[in-house]
């Protein structure tokens, strides 16, 4: 339970740039330093006022480790502002605001940019056992004939690469991939592969809405090397229909299977970023937060079931609080894949899984005009480094567009786990809460 008031003041994110089988324009670290430059520009105070960076990350490039601290450095806050970077899978985004805060909360600090990136486009290409073992055989290589031998050993499955990417979206553990544990909720829980493309058209349907009328001013365009603008999330289509998403075939659990790339996720490259500050900070700066962190939860479940680690980490958050499904004003559940969305709002509904799983009655229905109100995931993209810190973000827009107050965000995590947020929106004129 979060007890003295820290407030997010603003935020900002990138575009979220679709992943097209080759690597994107930007590199993690260019991603959140655009965002978090354009952050910080529209501060009253200076870079190095900052006391801490947090970073989420999955898949950091090997010349960016410890990315929360080389973005912090290119961002100009200084030899003395420390930073670090934080990984908790599809969570990242989300576990770095929960660092800043609880450092917020210590006292250890007043001002932390936190947040969450992720160049998918750029994961790595690997070699497989067998070539590394050659690549050994021919560094102790030293004479003309050890090397002749060992290229004569070279043989064409060496060559064959490992998907770098394909490998952090499967499970070891379960020995599934993320998809196959989408199947399994659809299995579940009876989720249609029509309910599961009505959703996702839905997802770009609100999207594009959301583009259209101004509902994703929180995006700051980004600029290449080249000039070239990239003004938006690029891989929203505005033709999506379910009968469209019906002719695709299965990805995951061929031929019988459900999920397919379009009513999943988009593998993208993006970055979030928010700063957060103690009451401190706002009355020093005279900040004007859009709002504040009421509570955080995070949870474990089944890996093979991990798309329900909504359902598990914001009950807790809801009875503590005393609330209902539909107490909140709007809920942001990330949209892994379709199913997975579909899954836990009908694991609220389910009596019998609520109390084996929740110790408690079911939960009822979400009102689905609560949910990912301006589209999601399946039409954004899923960087997945940033989406725990895009949703929170979002969620903070939308409540203030509409006048709204309180909003859960809330994320399934890869390995099992989930993680909830409780926010409500704030307005503070000349330092003080109004």
């Amino acid at each position: 339970m979060v007890f003295n008031p820290i407030y997010i003041v603003d935020g900002a994110r990138t575009p979220f740039l679709k992943a097209r089988n080759t690597p994107g324009p930007f590199s993690a670290s260019d991603l959140a330093v655009q965002a978090g430059r354009e952050l910080l520009l529209r501060q009253p105070f200076p870079p190095d006022a900052l006391d801490e960076m947090i970073l989420g990350c999955v898949s950091p490039a090997s010349d960016e480790t410890n990315i929360g601290r080389l973005v912090s450095l290119r961002l100009g806050c200084g030899h003395s502002v420390p930073g670090w970077t934080v990984s908790r899978n599809c969570a990242s985004g989300m576990q770095a605001l929960d660092s800043a805060l609880l450092t917020l909360q210590s006292g250890r600090a007043d001002l932390v940019l936190a947040g969450g990136v992720d160049a998918l486009s750029r994961a790595p290409v690997l070699v497989n056992e067998e070539m590394v073992r050659w690549l050994g055989g021919w560094g102790s290589a030293k004479s003309l004939k050890a090397r002749l031998a060992q290229l004569g050993k070279l043989r064409p499955g060496h060559l064959a690469p490992v998907i770098g990417l394909l490998r952090g979206l499967t499970d070891t553990v379960a020995g599934l991939s993320m998809g196959q544990t989408a199947e399994n909720l659809a299995h579940q829980f009876g989720i249609s592969r029509r309910q599961m493309d009505e959703y996702a058209a839905r997802s770009h349907a609100r999207t594009v809405r959301a583009q259209e009328d101004g509902s994703l001013a929180e995006i700051i365009p980004l600029v290449d090397g080249h000039g070239k603008l990239y003004p938006h999330d690029d891989g929203v289509r505005n033709d999506t229909t379910p009968e469209k998403l019906a002719a695709l075939k299965p990805v995951f659990d061929r031929p019988w299977g459900n999920i397919t790339a379009g009513n999943s996720s988009q593998v993208t490259d993006g970055a979030a970023v928010l700063l957060l500050a103690s009451e401190k900070a706002v009355e020093r700066w005279d900040l004007r937060p859009l709002g504040r962190i009421l509570d955080v939860q995070w949870a474990g479940l089944d890996p093979a079931c991990m798309g329900l680690g909504p359902v598990h980490a914001a009950t807790p958050i809801l009875e503590r609080h005393g609330m209902g499904l539909n107490t909140p004003d709007l809920w942001e559940i990330n949209e892994a894949f379709a199913a997975q969305v579909l899954a836990c709002l009908a694991a609220w509904q389910d009596e019998h899984w609520c109390r084996t799983h929740l110790g408690r009655p079911a939960l009822g229905v979400l009102d689905e005009d609560r949910l990912n109100v301006d589209g999601g995931a399946i039409a954004i993209g899923h960087p997945v480094g940033a989406s725990g810190a895009r949703i929170v973000l979002h969620l903070l827009h939308a409540l203030r567009t509409r006048g709204l107050q309180r909003g859960m965000a809330a994320i399934c995590i890869g390995g099992g786990q989930g993680g909830a947020m409780l926010i409500e929106t704030t307005h503070v004129a000349g330092g003080t809460e109004s």
